[in-house]
């Protein structure tokens, strides 16, 4: 994941909001969700889309 712009993570934020407690969400990352902040230059945008994203969520960290 490379860092988003402000267009981009509204975008992001604008599918969340639509699909946010309607939908099955699965995400694959390899950079710990504490570290999407930095990656997001909106920091609203990143709060906002992150407790959309972590709210009842399950994580799986895979290890080697």
């Amino acid at each position: 994941m490379k860092e988003l712009n402000v267009r981009q993570a509204n975008d992001l934020l604008d599918v969340m909001e639509e699909i946010y407690q309607n939908a099955i969400t699965i995400i694959a990352s390899q950079i710990l969700a504490t570290e999407w902040y930095k990656l997001i230059s909106n920091p609203f945008a990143a709060y906002a889309l992150l407790d959309r994203l972590l709210h009842n969520s399950h994580r799986i960290k895979l290890t080697r």
